[in-house]
């Protein structure tokens, strides 16, 4: 089953506009980060959801818990101790107002705290839908009831100006009850205009939907004749997924600094790469997994990118062969002395 195209503008909203921001016309270079924030409810999915099971729930509780949360967030992204901060930050699953996030709108919400524009992109959540059977371990996570007012989506959190919002519907076959989608934007570098897509991929059904997910995001970036990037939640929860996705990136010329097997995600012991940078047209000066306390069950990831140029060559090639199972925190501390910062 293929869910039908939306406008490009549906579910697109703007808010904190009157925030200041900063010009990167001007500009050599772009931190970016991506977060699966889940909707700020804390890390603990699997646990959670075994609760729920139980028939243990804590409503009354979760308004305090997401409030917490979010200025835990708002701290890890500026104040410049466990990652630089973005210019431009990517959330997957970040709810608006539903109950499972205490009714909190979680873009607006750390936007207000960081005081920087967000655009959020409401998926539009079919109504009276009742949700199918779900894969047994996938069924952790806490659903959106068919009668929640709110709604699920992606957002995207700048301090640079952002052009050509649209948003793209992902195809699905398992998942009618929630609907894939990615937001697109355009951004000033230099001299450059850099396409940048904010994805959140299925985790249900076998890797081939996944990958047709991607290729959709894939096709429509081809159209942009300059820089882009694809970040976000690839939900590349196997050591194999991980690797066909990079494989699928890499054969459509895209580049990512990040190795294979760096954990990004977490739950009940176990440690998956779920969340991914990937470039075409740019280099990336340096990057790194932040890790806050108790946000989300992913860890956020961040790149600075900046145009290709022969100053970066060395950087580039010594990024490839330092990027191997190493420490990511000291992977950063040498790649920051190179780069100066």
């Amino acid at each position: 089953m293929m869910n039908p195209p939306m406008p490009p503008e549906f579910g697109i909203e703007l808010g904190n506009q009157r925030a200041p921001q900063e010009r990167a016309n001007n500009r050599d270079s772009l931190v970016l980060a991506s977060y699966n924030i889940r909707y700020a409810a804390g890390s603990h999915l699997i646990p959670s959801g075994l609760s729920r099971k139980l028939g243990l729930n804590f409503p009354l509780w979760r308004s305090k818990a997401v409030a917490r949360n979010i200025s835990k967030a708002a701290r890890a992204f500026a104040d410049d101790l466990l990652m630089p901060r973005p210019d431009i930050l990517a959330l997957q699953e970040v709810d608006k107002e539903t109950a499972r996030a205490g009714r909190f709108h979680v873009a607006a919400a750390l936007a207000g705290e960081l005081d920087i524009p967000y655009l959020h992109l409401s998926v539009g959540i079919p109504r009276g839908v009742k949700p199918s059977r779900r894969e047994w371990w996938l069924n952790f996570e806490e659903q959106v009831a068919i009668e929640d007012p709110g709604e699920m989506g992606v957002a995207l959190l700048s301090h640079v100006p952002l052009e050509n919002i649209a948003r793209i519907d992902l195809p699905w076959h398992d998942c009618p009850w929630r609907p894939r989608l990615a937001l697109t934007v355009t951004v000033a570098l230099g001299k450059e205009t850099v396409r940048l897509v904010n994805v959140h991929i299925d985790p249900h059904g076998p890797i081939d939907n996944q990958h047709e997910q991607t290729q959709v995001v894939l096709d429509i970036a081809d159209g942009h004749p300059g820089p882009v990037v694809v970040l976000g939640d690839f939900n590349s929860l196997s050591r194999k997924k991980a690797v066909e996705i990079r494989r699928l990136m890499e054969s459509r010329g895209y580049s990512t600094p990040f190795p294979n097997d760096i954990a990004t995600w977490r739950g009940a012991g176990l440690r998956y790469h779920a969340d991914w940078i990937f470039v075409r047209g740019l280099s990336v000066k340096r990057w790194g997994v932040a890790k806050p306390k108790g946000v989300s069950d992913h860890w956020p990831i961040w790149a600075e990118v900046s145009l290709p140029s022969a100053d970066y060559a060395e950087i580039d090639s010594l990024t490839h062969r330092i990027n191997e199972p190493m420490d990511q925190w000291t992977n950063r501390v040498v790649l920051t002395s190179i780069c100066g910062r």
